[in-house]
């Protein structure tokens, strides 16, 4: 079974399919009744990956020129275009053709992020997208962390914001180990029971995982304060009676259930995925050398028996 790229949620395939049919207005009226600034930043997603909107979008923007939503969309899909035309290989090994596609598409997207922020400040969508789009830009890190406080300052654990710095906070990017973690930590630390942040600290773990040389890796990951911290981040977060699934609620789950996989506590990793079901995700399943769809199905199987 394909992953489905709208986890299970209703209301995101009819924005997936009406994004596919070029039915803006559709798209429009749904996502003007979004309030809530996770919710909204999940369904815009949605929206950036469908394909063909550079096509299409200047027809919603010319009959809506004072509505920045058609600018919010086509700034989104810009920069997943733009990650698009890079591809998955480190810079050293990307064609020249290749970056330039890439850096020429980002800053198309930036330049129509930039004035939904100008006209509407209090956009957490599109901060959370600027935040992205600063990785790959190479955005210092001043610039970057107004961009993150802007989205948090109204909105203090906006989900996707506290994604995208930790990942411009990787080594692999602007950051360092230290930096990933003690971000990771202090959200987690700081934010309230029930708090949808907690997976930010299986995240880095995953991060500091992949870092890590065959063997290392593994040590990392079953150390017992590992899996001490895993087990407690959860239980504040995913597993907290209080907790509240909205919109993209199995991406947690499943970002928890790879990780406690990982540091070889099955028991934990069981109960993540009796809450998912079959709501899988590509990440970060991926980074198995299975793929994602074998990886989920056997390590979800080989749990579920016990073995």
């Amino acid at each position: 079974m394909p992953i489905d790229p709208c986890l299970g949620d209703a209301a995101g395939r009819m924005v997936r399919d009406a994004m596919a049919g070029r039915n803006w207005p559709v798209v429009r009226d749904f996502l003007n009744g979004v309030t809530d600034p996770d919710a909204r930043a999940f369904y815009v997603g949605i929206c950036s990956e469908a394909r063909g909107v550079q096509d299409w979008i200047g027809q919603w923007i010319e009959a809506e020129p004072h509505s920045t939503l058609p600018l919010l969309v086509k700034g989104a899909h810009g920069v997943v275009w733009a990650w698009e035309a890079r591809g998955t290989a480190y810079t050293s090994f990307t064609p020249e053709q290749q970056l330039k596609e890439f850096h020429g598409r980002l800053e198309m997207a930036e330049d129509c992020l930039e004035e939904v922020v100008e006209r509407d400040p209090d956009d957490t969508t599109a901060w959370t997208w600027l935040v992205t789009s600063a990785r790959g830009r190479r955005v210092g890190r001043e610039e970057t962390e107004r961009r993150f406080h802007e989205a948090v300052g109204r909105h203090p654990w906006h989900v996707a914001a506290h994604e995208q710095m930790l990942q411009y906070l990787c080594r692999k990017w602007a950051g360092s180990h230290e930096e990933m973690f003690a971000f990771a930590r202090k959200a987690v630390t700081a934010s309230s029971p029930a708090s949808p942040l907690g997976h930010l600290i299986a995240d880095a773990h995953i991060e500091y995982w992949l870092s890590l040389p065959e063997g290392e890796d593994n040590l990392h990951m079953t150390h017992p304060e590992v899996r001490a911290e895993l087990r407690s981040a959860a239980a504040q977060s995913v597993n907290h009676p209080g907790y509240r699934r909205g919109p993209g609620w199995p991406g947690p789950y499943n970002t928890f259930a790879f990780a406690f996989f990982l540091a070889d506590d099955h028991e934990a990793c069981r109960a993540q995925f009796q809450v998912i079901g079959d709501n899988r995700t590509e990440w970060p399943w991926s980074y198995h050398p299975l793929g994602a769809t074998r990886a989920f199905a056997q390590i979800r199987e080989k749990v579920t028996r016990g073995r």
